[in-house]
């Protein structure tokens, strides 16, 4: 393949990811002048896909939304990025059906029979000698979640029954983000009844029904769902701060599904920010450190961990 079709598809395949692009991300990423870019954003143009371009600061390249364009194969590489991502997702859903869980792994299971043979060979190679750990999440119905989706992107209001604890409601409300955190699915919505924002988990949600009454798009208080989905686990739970004896990177693998900030004080030396439910929630996160550590935040739950530690050297 020529050297310039290679770059042509490498180029469309970047737009095709529907991100937008600056003119300085694309010259990085392909490896070519910023005029060569620009020549080949002109011969896609001219082959009749709909490249938009944003001239001046914060200017950018992407698809026109709602366009056709043609399919591409998938790359060797590509093939076995979907692979991993299948294996990983399934091995964190117990798989009921009409989940998430089901669906991925019925997909894992047959894709490279639908890849072309020059793929299909590499897919089941890497299945062949590939497991996954099952680090259990709630189960998702996927059928729900394409409710939502097509809620989202046609702003249709949704209705569903809310489970908490033993206590269910009906809410009716405006969705704007399926956001996937913690490996747990969330919703960010506006709560018609609350008349504020609000954040479901998708687990806790059953009978989805997509009302036929629309809604116009409103601005969030964060600057993305993600940011308030933090902040909704977060106003239910209480700042901790540790430091540690280890590196930050070290740090993240003991606790590879928290959501952390790291100050580096040392080469061998982090501070972390974490919140928690209560102290029992922290000893069970610092347990995981093979390493010395002080709870510096909250002072009181250091005193409370330092008397259970007391307690269980007393039984020893």
């Amino acid at each position: 393949m020529a050297d310039v079709t290679r770059r042509m598809l490498d180029l469309l395949t970047l737009l095709q990811t529907k991100r937008r692009f600056t003119g300085a991300e694309l010259v990085t990423r392909l490896g070519v002048s910023e005029r060569t870019v620009r020549r080949d954003i002109d011969r896609l143009r001219a082959y009749g896909y709909p490249v938009d371009a944003i001239p001046g600061p914060g200017g950018h390249y992407g698809l026109t939304a709602g366009r056709a364009v043609p399919p591409l194969m998938f790359e060797p590489d590509e093939a076995v990025a979907i692979m991993l991502a299948l294996a990983a997702t399934a091995s964190t859903d117990p798989g009921d059906p009409g989940s998430i869980g089901e669906a991925t792994t019925r997909a894992y299971g047959k894709l490279d029979q639908v890849l072309p043979a020059r793929l299909a060979a590499s897919a089941a190679t890497l299945r062949s000698g590939l497991e996954a750990e099952a680090l259990r999440a709630p189960s998702v119905d996927i059928a729900s979640v394409m409710r939502i989706a097509t809620a989202i992107h046609d702003r249709q209001q949704l209705e569903f029954t809310y489970r908490r604890g033993d206590r269910s409601t009906r809410r009716r409300i405006e969705p704007h983000r399926q956001v996937y955190h913690l490996l747990r699915w969330y919703l960010v919505a506006w709560d018609l009844e609350r008349d504020d924002w609000r954040v479901f988990r998708a687990d806790r949600m059953s009978d989805v029904h997509v009302r036929t009454t629309g809604f116009a798009a409103r601005d969030l208080p964060e600057t993305t769902a993600l940011d308030l989905v933090k902040a909704g686990i977060n106003r239910r739970s209480r700042k901790a701060v540790v430091s540690v004896e280890a590196s930050a990177d070290e740090v993240a693998a003991s606790l590879p599904f928290e959501a952390m900030e790291f100050e580096v004080l040392a080469p061998r030396r982090t501070r972390v920010t974490l919140h928690c439910e209560d102290w029992h929630w922290l000893l069970l996160n610092v347990s995981h450190f093979d390493c010395a550590f002080t709870v510096e935040e909250p002072h009181e739950w250091a005193e409370q961990i330092h008397r259970f530690a007391a307690k269980v050297v007393g039984r020893v």
